[in-house]
């Protein structure tokens, strides 16, 4: 496996018993999550990085939250049209989205 150089994690409020239900699946989590692997694919980011959705991060008044690593930077309240602005200024331009920033 190639360690990617971002990893993306989005809550779509995921139950260990594979149940998504829950504030940020209620928000279009499973949509940003298909939103964000349709923009790598396009930009053709695929080997550089990694998009994972999550259980709850415990700030679900602030979901969907969207958590990208190396960085630790926290987004809150994202929509999924804020994807492609998330992808072409975090992760191809190194600049965090300072809006949606928590």
């Amino acid at each position: 496996m190639v360690k990617p150089k971002y990893h993306i994690f989005v809550c779509t409020s995921s139950r260990p018993n594979g149940q998504q239900k829950g504030f940020c699946h209620s928000k279009a989590g499973v949509e940003i999550v298909s939103r964000f692997m349709e923009e790598i694919e396009e930009r053709e980011l695929s080997d550089e990085v990694m998009v994972t959705n999550t259980g709850c991060f415990g700030i679900c008044n602030k979901g969907p939250i969207v958590v990208i690593y190396p960085e630790g930077t926290w987004y809150g309240n994202v929509s999924p049209n804020d994807v492609q602005e998330i992808v072409e200024s975090h992760i191809e331009n190194n600049q965090k989205v300072e809006r949606l920033e928590i």
